[in-house]
């Protein structure tokens, strides 16, 4: 598909002037982690790639070097306890994600594309593989997120990640960035210790553009 070529190439000069333009961002955020708490400023994690490969994501540390390894947050007992200071407004703002601008130069991931899941969630990666949502690479921020993010039920993100695989196109990324952009701002979704609490049929109305009563909008 030329389009994935194009995609490509705008990750590797986005991705490339991130790292450059961010770089004083980085660096104030280097500086308040390592003030606030003890261990690293970058946090990895084994996470699913294209065609389920292995690779490790990036992100500034927000939580406490005792906190369990290989968990999601959700499944964490009381999850707060574990999240730091400047980790709290990291994650609500979602500046925590910034180093995975590197996952996406390195051809890791890509700007648009379902989150990568844990290695370990084995019910998501299983329900992507019914709609080959496992076949592009995992993305910055992507349709669920902007529809949903923390409080989507697994089987309505697969659902969601399937779409935008059907529909990938320049209009659809797009929909995606900008979408990403509104979410941040206004903290949509980001629901620390729990997910799936939203109501499946309001997430899957908004996705499609219909009103309650079915209707396009």
């Amino acid at each position: 598909m030329i389009y994935l070529k194009i995609k490509r190439t705008v990750d590797i000069i986005i991705s490339l002037l991130g790292l450059i333009l961010l770089s004083p961002i980085f660096i104030i955020l280097i500086i308040l982690i390592k003030l606030d708490s003890k261990g690293p400023v970058l946090f990895k994690q084994k996470r699913i790639g294209i065609h389920k490969s292995y690779f490790y994501i990036l992100k500034f540390r927000t939580m406490r070097i005792d906190t369990p390894k290989d968990i999601p947050t959700h499944l964490l007992d009381n999850p707060k306890q574990y999240i730091t200071r400047i980790g709290k407004f990291l994650r609500k703002t979602s500046l925590d994600e910034l180093p995975q601008i590197w996952n996406i130069f390195v051809g890791q991931m890509s700007i648009i594309g379902p989150r990568p899941a844990l290695w370990n969630q084995y019910d998501l990666i299983e329900e992507r593989d019914k709609y080959r949502a496992n076949n592009v690479l995992p993305g910055l921020s992507g349709w669920a997120q902007i529809n949903g993010r923390d409080e989507l039920p697994i089987e309505v993100k697969a659902r969601l990640d399937g779409d935008y695989v059907k529909r990938i196109s320049l209009l659809m990324d797009l929909k995606c960035f900008f979408g990403t952009i509104i979410s941040v701002v206004k903290g949509d979704g980001v629901v620390e210790g729990y997910t799936g609490q939203i109501n499946k049929n309001a997430v899957e109305d908004k996705a499609t553009g219909k009103h309650e009563d079915g209707i396009a909008k």
